[in-house]
């Protein structure tokens, strides 16, 4: 028989992480929570409902795994699925247009399988009321034509288990909030956390990195391992290419230097917004969109990207007037504080 197809924008991904994952990511992510680091609040939640559902001998309970991107989100739906034996199927918000994809995800599904669906408050919402169905009853009614040959068709689905996962809680609708039962939020990881993370990735690549290397690769990463792990394999060229392929101090900060990410791991987009903000606006306040069309960006990438590593890390705030320039924010891009504008404004 020919092998099933899976529905729209599903990419059937088993537990084992083998399928349409990429052979260098499959290579880097921990397979189980004994190799995942950091989160330790997140992860020990997860243990707790992973380890009571085994004992019980039924599926897991609905997450919801908020946070800025590259945190580990998917990697910690994978690690369910492998400590509880099932396939984690893998689809995303924006991709579930209509009810009959819905059907056709949940329809595909077996018994405790992990449907993971990334950033999922950009469900459309008329779809979004058909998942209340699912997730408390496990059945979906689901209407066939239209005018007077419309009828309801009401389907069985398996008992399953969402993770939900969203750089942007605060865009879900309480309904759907309201049905998960475990709603965590995943946050930067600290320079310690990531060394571990980095001195990991590159022991996996085969790659020789001393303590200095791994140190200022983290440091550069954002708070973010999957940074990290992109910046150790272009770290990696640049030693195999000049350095004899040993990845030192020296080495590290000179490749990173080439990608114009600075000792604060702030990029070029990162200072360009700072440098516009001092130089056109006063330091603020200024709003988001005019930032973007000032520096060639979209202002979502900007919002979800770029600014909550800058307010982190105390570059810029917000304001009900908008974006403001900290003195740090000055200092990053080698100019003083205005005493003027921003400081009247705040007056």
């Amino acid at each position: 028989m020919p092998a099933e197809q899976p529905p729209k924008g599903v990419n059937y991904v088993t537990s084992t992480l083998t399928g349409p994952v990429s052979p260098a990511e499959a290579a880097l992510r921990p397979l189980t929570f004994a190799d995942f680091t950091g989160q330790p609040k997140t992860v020990e939640r997860l243990q707790v409902m992973v380890g009571a559902a085994k004992r019980r001998g039924d599926p897991l309970n609905h997450i919801l795994l908020s946070g800025p991107p590259g945190l580990g989100k998917t990697t910690l739906a994978f690690i369910l699925g492998h400590e509880l034996g099932k396939n984690v199927r893998v689809t995303s918000g924006p991709v579930v247009e209509k009810a009959g994809d819905l059907a056709g995800l949940l329809t595909n599904l077996e018994e405790g399988d992990i449907l993971f669906i990334d950033e999922i408050h950009r469900i459309p919402k008329t779809v979004e009321e058909y998942l209340y169905s699912a997730m408390e009853d496990f059945r979906l009614d689901i209407m066939i034509d239209q005018g007077p040959n419309a009828r309801s068709v009401r389907l069985s689905i398996p008992r399953f288990t969402l993770v939900g996962a969203t750089t942007r809680a605060g865009l879900l609708t309480a309904p759907l909030r309201s049905r998960f039962t475990l709603q965590t939020r995943l946050e930067y990881y600290d320079v310690a956390t990531l060394v571990s993370i980095v001195r990991r990735s590159c022991s996996l690549l085969k790659v020789a990195i001393d303590d200095g290397g791994a140190r200022e690769i983290a440091a550069r990463s954002r708070g973010t391992p999957r940074v990290a792990n992109n910046l150790i394999n272009f770290v990696r060229d640049y030693a195999q290419e000049r350095a004899k392929g040993h990845i030192t101090q020296p080495v590290a900060a000179a490749a990173l230097e080439l990608l114009e990410i600075d000792a604060a791991g702030l990029d070029e987009m990162d200072k360009r917004m700072l440098r516009v903000m001092a130089e056109n606006y006063r330091g603020g306040p200024v709003g988001m969109s005019t930032i973007a069309v000032a520096v060639g960006e979209e202002a979502e990438t900007l919002e979800e990207v770029h600014e909550p590593f800058l307010i982190q890390e105390g570059y810029l705030q917000r304001t009900p007037q908008g974006r403001m320039l900290t003195a740090k924010g000055y200092s990053a891009v080698g100019l003083k504080a205005a005493t003027g504008g921003s400081q009247q404004t705040l007056l």
